[in-house]
């Protein structure tokens, strides 16, 4: 059955994203959600660019999102956004991100930067009703400067916090992509109205918590993602990473949950579709 990959930075190939693309197809993915967060918000328009020109026999269908990354939450400016609300407001563009917080690099702006850039594009989703697309990373395994810069703050819990006043009561959902949470973390983020989107990492041998995470989310609100051209999984982890791999992330989500392959497919492209029904 056809799968999708709910999170791919597409610009990311400029040299062979074609043939990646007919790799990806020739596996049975047959959707990709292209990330629109480029280098920045000079370059977020990319992603959607590639939405549409993508097309013809032998290709996977391709929805975009436009986002300011936290990375970058300094250059969320009057201007950016702007930008921004134009390229969500395509019908092809069907989320806002990737945005949230993210307290792992030293030069990642501060804390309070980064929240004010999370709130205005949770403010401009909500006005043009469309979900948005959660990154979350923690200081705890970042480097000593940054743990430094950002003490004993928890992005997650920032995050959740802002979440629950900003977004909860709008009553639109959400991915949290890449989930890398607890079961805790996990349990709160559907609670907040969100599916949970799992990666390569999910098959890392330290993952255990992921896959907690994994086994406890209930059918109806699960994902998979390649995060490509990062987070290979098993057995090609360190290599390129993209949308043809997702089959490996998959079968080992299909494995814990003891389903079958195909079955995982049909359930998280079933999710897909109802999550952004209502942007399409």
């Amino acid at each position: 059955m056809p799968l999708t990959d709910t999170h791919a930075h597409l610009d990311f190939y400029t040299d062979d994203r074609d043939e990646v693309l007919r790799r990806a197809y020739d596996v049975g993915v047959d959707t990709i959600l292209a990330i629109g967060i480029g280098e920045g918000p000079d370059t977020m328009h990319q992603a959607l660019e590639i939405a549409k020109a993508t097309n013809g026999a032998g290709l996977p269908t391709i929805y975009a999102s436009a986002g300011i990354h936290p990375q970058e939450a300094a250059s969320a400016g009057p201007e950016a956004l702007e930008k921004l609300a134009i390229l969500a407001a395509d019908q092809r563009c069907i989320a806002v991100g990737e945005i949230g917080l993210d307290y792992y690099h030293f030069d990642n702006p501060e804390i309070a930067v980064q929240e004010e850039a999370f709130v205005a594009q949770m403010r401009l989703a909500a006005k043009i009703r469309k979900p948005i697309l959660i990154h979350c990373r923690t200081s705890e395994l970042a480097t000593p400067q940054a743990k430094e810069k950002f003490g004993a703050a928890d992005a997650w819990e920032d995050l959740l916090a802002l979440i629950a006043e900003h977004w909860t009561p709008i009553g639109l959902g959400g991915i949290m992509h890449c989930f890398s949470g607890t079961v805790e973390q996990a349990e709160r983020s559907l609670a907040a109205n969100f599916y949970l989107s799992f990666a390569g990492n999910l098959t890392y041998p330290k993952s255990q918590a992921i896959r907690d995470a994994a086994l406890l989310a209930p059918g109806h609100r699960i994902l998979v993602e390649t995060d490509a051209p990062f987070l290979a999984p098993i057995p090609l982890r360190g290599q390129r990473n993209e949308p043809a791999l997702v089959t490996h992330t998959a079968a080992a989500l299909a494995a814990l949950r003891g389903i079958s392959p195909e079955e995982l497919a049909t359930l998280t492209s079933a999710n897909f579709r109802n999550l952004f029904a209502a942007t399409r």
